[in-house]
């Protein structure tokens, strides 16, 4: 009975001591991972290289706005600035009231039809948009102009006969459009900038 005792001791020792080797190798194995995952982390998040160095990347810079001083203006000869070109000198509005930053036009391309709600009429736009902000709003809606097509259609869709036959009613629709041109470049960039959105050309059927 002696010697098969020492037998299991043996074998519980054995058995144990294996237990350890494997719980060892697994907690060798995990804390290599950990240090890997950790090094990619911290090299993506950028905690080496050009940002650890203090070179940390450029800021976003919003578009900024344009002063009336900057405005294009376009004289009575024909052309900008009386010779085709721009007229960039110290202009003032020419009232009181007037717009404090100049504006910037943009025509989209084509028209919009679209169904009305809850109507058997349709409507067909003509849109340009204005913004006191400088080209980049205006590049930025040429980028995303699929994005922004696509969210007038839906703003101009949801339009009832109410907003189309009526001025009050085409107003509010105008600024309906700029909040839903808006929504897609802050989606997109970061910014909106649009002011404005004009008719120019407005047809119900």
């Amino acid at each position: 009975m002696a010697k098969t005792e020492g037998k299991d001791g043996e074998t519980a020792k054995k058995k144990g001591g294996f237990m350890k080797i494997v719980i060892l190798a697994v907690v060798i194995v995990v804390a290599i991972g950990g240090g890997v995952a950790g090094g990619i982390y911290a090299m993506s998040s950028g905690m080496f290289g050009a940002k650890a160095a203090g070179h940390a990347e450029p800021a976003f810079e919003r578009p900024r706005l344009v002063p009336k001083s900057e405005e294009k203006r376009v004289s009575a000869a024909g052309g900008e600035g009386g010779h085709g070109g721009e007229s960039t000198g110290s202009r003032l509005p020419m009232g009181e009231g007037g717009d404090k930053y100049a504006s910037t036009y943009f025509q989209l391309d084509k028209e919009f039809t679209a169904n009305l709600r809850d109507s058997v009429h349709f409507v067909q736009v003509g849109i340009a948009l204005s913004t006191p902000y400088d080209q980049r709003v205006v590049d930025n809606v040429k980028t995303h102009e699929i994005a922004v097509r696509s969210a007038i259609l839906l703003a101009l869709s949801d339009a009832t006969e109410e907003q189309v036959f009526t001025v009050a009613g085409k107003r509010d629709l105008q600024i309906h459009l700029v909040h839903a041109i808006n929504d897609v470049l802050k989606q997109k960039e970061g910014f909106g900038g649009i002011g404005n959105v004009y008719f120019t050309n407005f047809v119900v059927q």
